[in-house]
């Protein structure tokens, strides 16, 4: 490689680096007629789809808590170690079919219906004559829903917003019409399977209460009917201030007569948070009654934009936004190339974030915040085989480290209930991570099938997340107090776990499956289960590798860190390529059952993982890219999170124009109208897979040491600009290029320490002091 020749400038202080940027604003020109038309706010626990419909407004509720049962309701399966190991003399019989039939049997819960829920429903009903101008926005730069028009001649909005620092949803309406709002304002929550699950009532003239208790009565338990009759109690508030006309209240609802600005304010507190939740919820209402909207909108935006001003992105040129959101949408779908609409999923994908995941919350579910369901698609829950892990690839990457934390509190409690699946269910030790868990942090495998949940590799993947956190904050006590117990529990899981591959006496893990594929065996049954799936054997290697060098790091000499270390030598190979070039998904080269399936599990090693890369691994490099190419000629990639991952492939494969042709596809196939992500139905996956992966085409730092400067520019981003994107070792990134080319770059140092910057075939070696930046000017 030849070195990089530039003009350069070391400084102790961040350099003032500015970038041009376009404002970042979804907007319509008419109002959501369908939920996936509404515009979400949310301020990570408490949130809400605003519709924007004159007169007769609708907003859906939501509380990130609120699901049916509790901790202790569902023991574990009834599988035992014998179980286990008939599974396994199946396998080594060549019965795979048996092997799927025992493992559900003995180690599943099967069917299981119990979701996360809406907290309900605020309805208004106000009689405007006519609306003309219509206009409804989200703002994606200060987090507030607009929607606005002209009545009579007279002006009327309204503003959402769901405040942090306030901890409450809180809607302003202002009118100009001299008659000002006249109408109702109600709450309510749907009926579960026919039984009201909630009651509300007016406190006093300005204020209503909605309060009940979360039931699943169409529930399900090993495929089975059951009704869940307790769950998380709630009480919402809801109280109205005027500045002119009159408030009152009619039975249930509130009566607005005349008012020209008035502002409502909703908090919601629940039995999951605090065991005085009503009280709470008092206490948090008055706290912020006497309050402004002024005072309420600004501390909203300062916290707001202290997440999100981290960085920034642009596209080609600075012009005016004057085509609305819905049309960008249709004029990709007819072969357009709108990079303005590729900026706005970007920033709107971090949106979603920071409304859906902060400290001390839950972490973003299968529908982030937002569900509109008493049972929900996979009950909104958390999938751990791919779809809570894409939920979090944009954290580090777009300088939201902090939003992890909720992952990381939910997975602590997961992997600490993994201990009892482990040792009961398996007789080993660490813990076993389920494929799918909810609220309750369930270690118990689901499903009814074997390919679709009988699979032990989440605990490997979501424990990558721990390590990546550590790699790009450097932080030292995260990496002793979260990241070590975690890798060391399910490393210990692992390393009970395996077992003799018959052929060549390396270990596997057994039973393994490949989510949520099937193969044909060779007596032509399609079947789930084998003895070291390609999956499991680099998940397996991978949280292997991580635990030794956190205990290296951390200077930890234990028992199991020898026997892991051992282990990892004897390993069987994930990866291991066929004679057609392609990587195999299993331990031998079977015939797929379903060619173009959309996952894409074979290739973890590649993305997330960092196994195989374009510097150390070429021959299996070239492979991903043959896999791929026989997965989308047999119709892959056809659901929007599939999709997202495509994009980041692409982009660790170097190939932007390969990465923007699924861009484009994204944008045409699998985006509802307000940008959500199409599964379908919607699953917010997508929108943050899609986020990680613009950033991968933009910066990568996943190869020991080594940073690449635009590994993946397609050639429609020929211009643009990206500030305050991070790279692992704490390093943040600004740049600035054109023509295809970088113009400048400034790397500044979160933490001491040597790395090489790459780009373009060339190359240089920094080694920075903490708080120093590098500056590059082409």
């Amino acid at each position: 490689m030849k070195k990089l020749l530039l003009s350069t400038l070391l400084t102790l202080a961040l350099y003032n680096f500015t970038l041009a940027q376009s404002s970042s604003i979804l907007w319509y020109n008419q109002p959501a007629v369908e939920w996936e038309e509404a515009l979400p706010v949310g301020n990570g626990r408490l949130g809400a789809m605003v519709m924007g419909l004159p007169g007769q407004e609708h907003l859906q509720l939501n509380e990130d808590s609120l699901w049916p049962g509790g901790y202790d309701d569902w023991g574990l399966a009834d599988g035992k170690r014998a179980d286990l190991d008939q599974i396994r003399a199946y396998l080594l019989a060549g019965e795979n079919k048996k092997s799927d039939s025992l493992l559900v049997l003995k180690f599943s819960r099967k069917g299981v219906t119990r979701s996360h829920q809406t907290m309900g429903d605020l309805w208004f009903n106000f009689d405007w004559i006519e609306t003309k101008n219509y206009r409804r926005s989200l703002n994606l730069e200060t987090a507030t829903v607009l929607t606005q028009f002209i009545s009579e001649g007279y002006e009327v909005s309204q503003e959402v917003i769901a405040s942090v620092p306030d901890d409450a949803l809180v809607i302003r309406f202002k009118t100009t019409h001299p008659k000002g709002f006249n109408g109702q304002i109600t709450m309510s929550r749907p009926l579960d399977n026919g039984f009201a699950t909630a009651k509300t009532k007016a406190l006093n003239d300005s204020q209503l209460e909605m309060s009940g208790m979360v039931t699943q009565r169409g529930g399900q338990l090993d495929s089975k009917p059951i009704e869940i009759l307790n769950g998380v109690k709630f009480r919402t508030l809801l109280f109205a201030q005027n500045q002119s006309g009159d408030i009152s209240t009619s039975d249930s609802s509130l009566v607005i007569s005349g008012a020209k600005e008035f502002t409502l304010k909703l908090v919601s507190e629940t039995s999951f948070y605090h065991e005085d939740f009503e009280a709470e919820a008092e206490r948090q209402l008055e706290k912020i009654q006497l309050k402004s909207w002024g005072q309420i909108l600004h501390s909203h935006q300062s916290e707001y934009a202290s997440w999100f001003e981290r960085m920034s992105l642009q596209l080609g040129a600075d012009i005016p936004d004057n085509i609305a959101s819905d049309e960008r949408i249709s004029r990709v779908k007819n072969g357009e190339v709108d990079l303005h609409l590729e900026k706005l999923l970007f920033d709107y994908g971090r949106y979603l974030l920071i409304s859906s995941s902060r400290p001390g919350t839950n972490p973003a579910n299968l529908q982030g915040l937002w569900n509109k369901h008493i049972a929900a698609p996979w009950n909104a829950d958390y999938h751990v085989n791919i779809n809570l892990q894409m939920n979090y690839w944009p954290a580090d990457v777009t300088n939201l480290s902090g939003l992890n934390q909720p992952l990381f509190d939910f997975i602590d409690g997961v992997i600490e209930n993994g201990k009892s699946a482990a040792k009961d269910n398996f007789d080993m030790a660490g813990s076993m991570v389920p494929h799918t868990t909810d609220l309750w942090q369930v270690a118990f495998l689901r499903a009814a099938t074997a390919y679709w949940g009988s699979w032990i590799g989440a605990g490997g993947w979501i424990g990558r997340h721990y390590w990546e956190y550590y790699l790009f904050t450097q932080d030292k006590k995260f990496l002793e107090e979260r990241t070590y117990p975690a890798l060391e529990a399910i490393s210990a899981f692992y390393s009970d776990w395996l077992v003799e591959y018959p052929k060549d006496g390396t270990l596997v893990s057994s039973p393994s499956t490949s989510p949520e594929n099937q193969f044909i065996n060779a007596k032509g049954e399609t079947v789930a289960s084998t003895m070291g799936a390609a999956m499991d054997q680099q998940i397996i290697a991978d949280v292997f590798s991580n635990y030794l060098k956190a205990s290296e790091l951390l200077g930890k000499d234990t028992p199991l860190r020898r026997k892991v270390t051992a282990q990892l030598g004897n390993l069987r190979p994930g990866v291991q390529i066929a004679e057609d070039g392609r990587i195999l998904e299993w331990d031998q080269p079977y015939e797929e059952s379903e060619k173009g399936h959309r996952h894409m599990s074979h290739l973890y090693a590649f993305h997330p993982g960092d196994a195989i890369t374009f510097s150390a691994t070429p021959e299996a490099f070239a492979a991903v890219r043959k896999t791929l190419e026989f997965r989308l000629a047999n119709g892959g990639a056809g659901t929007g999170w599939s999709r997202a991952w495509l994009i980041n492939f692409s982009a660790r494969l170097l190939d932007g124009e390969m990465a923007h042709e699924h861009i484009q596809k994204l944008l045409s196939q699998s985006l509802y109208t307000n940008l959500f992500d199409g599964h379908p139905p919607f699953q917010i996956d997508g929108n943050f897979g899609y986020t990680a992966g613009v950033a991968e085409m933009l910066i990568q730092s996943h190869e020991t040491g080594m940073i690449r400067l635009l590994p993946a520019l397609p050639k429609a981003w020929a211009s643009g600009s990206v500030k305050g994107l991070k790279a692992r070792g704490n390093y943040t990134i600004d740049m600035t290029w054109a023509d295809g080319e970088l113009k400048t770059c400034r790397i500044h140092a979160g933490k001491s320490g040597k790395v090489m910057v790459y780009y373009d075939g060339s190359e240089m070696d920094l080694d920075l002091e903490k708080g120093q930046s590098f500056e590059i000017e082409l």
